[in-house]
């Protein structure tokens, strides 16, 4: 069976890698740019073939889609929604690796939402993509506990290889015509937004939130877009920093090394009071 990819991010290495590996992966086809980036430097290793796009435009533009005349499209965190003509090249259709438990959380953050939620468990689905985000019909669906210790980076790590396993069986299905879809229950969806750097802003001057809420954010925002501050740390009110807070009660000042909360407070006596306090109520 001849298969196209199309992923951005490290998170779908481990796709690529048993696609080759077990089937016939014609193209990759990613939003990454970089020679250096995960998917093209992975595919250029292994001898891949792939290309770049930027916008959907381009996916009906490409003449190397349509030529491979693949049968299967497979999506994980592509970025980009596949347009209806896109689906119509493949005889059997597309289908997206999707880290939560759809309906719940569609859309693109659904890891960080998860956490920051204080949920328990999340999954993968696998379904069958249709002309709407994250609305196609379900063909397979495993949960994964989501650890106290979880962040949206390690989140996504697993997900995305419990998720390889499942499109392994997923796709040998196809191969044999025995898959089977299960219509999402679309009253129950969530959906999720892209993220900003301006999310991960903590105004410690008007926070009120719950340490627990605190914890959760930090993880759920590691790597991208952080949990951070802009603030004074020394006397001169004028001396502001950005300050970044790491999962494992860990703390980085603009400029420095990390550190743990007890050593900033220590070697940061002078910092915003209001900084100092909470975290001194969490060490």
């Amino acid at each position: 069976m001849r298969i196209i990819f199309f992923g951005s991010s490290r998170y779908v290495v481990p796709v690529i890698e048993m696609l080759h590996n077990n089937f016939g992966l014609s193209l990759v086809v990613t939003t990454e740019q970089g020679s250096m980036d995960p998917v093209p430097f992975y595919c250029k290793a292994k001898k891949i073939p792939y290309i770049s796009v930027r916008k959907a435009a381009d996916l009906i533009s490409t003449y190397e889609i349509e030529s491979a005349m693949a049968e299967l499209g497979v999506v994980a965190d592509f970025g980009i929604i596949i347009p209806q003509k896109m689906l119509n090249f493949f005889p059997m259709g597309v289908v997206n690796i999707h880290p939560s438990l759809l309906p719940k959380y569609r859309g693109p953050t659904p890891c960080q939402n998860a956490i920051l939620n204080g949920e328990t468990e999340s999954g993968v689905t696998i379904i069958k993509l249709d002309k709407y985000m994250d609305h196609g019909p379900v063909i397979a669906q495993i949960v994964e506990e989501i650890k106290p210790s979880d962040t949206a980076k390690s989140l996504y790590e697993r997900l995305f290889k419990i998720g390889t396993v499942l499109l392994r069986k997923v796709v040998v299905n196809f191969e044999n015509s025995k898959v089977k879809l299960i219509p999402q229950n679309h009253e129950h969806a969530t959906f999720t937004k892209s993220l900003t750097k301006e999310d991960g802003y903590i105004d410690f001057m008007n926070f009120f939130s719950s340490k627990d809420f605190f914890e959760r954010m930090v993880r759920a925002y590691y790597i991208w877009p952080g949990a951070w501050t802009r603030i004074n740390v020394t006397k001169n009110k004028k001396d502001i920093k950005i300050v970044k807070f790491l999962p494992n009660k860990k703390i980085q000042v603009e400029g420095g090394r990390e550190m743990d909360y007890k050593d900033f407070i220590n070697g940061y006596k002078n910092a915003n009071k209001k900084l100092l306090e909470f975290l001194k109520t969490d060490i």
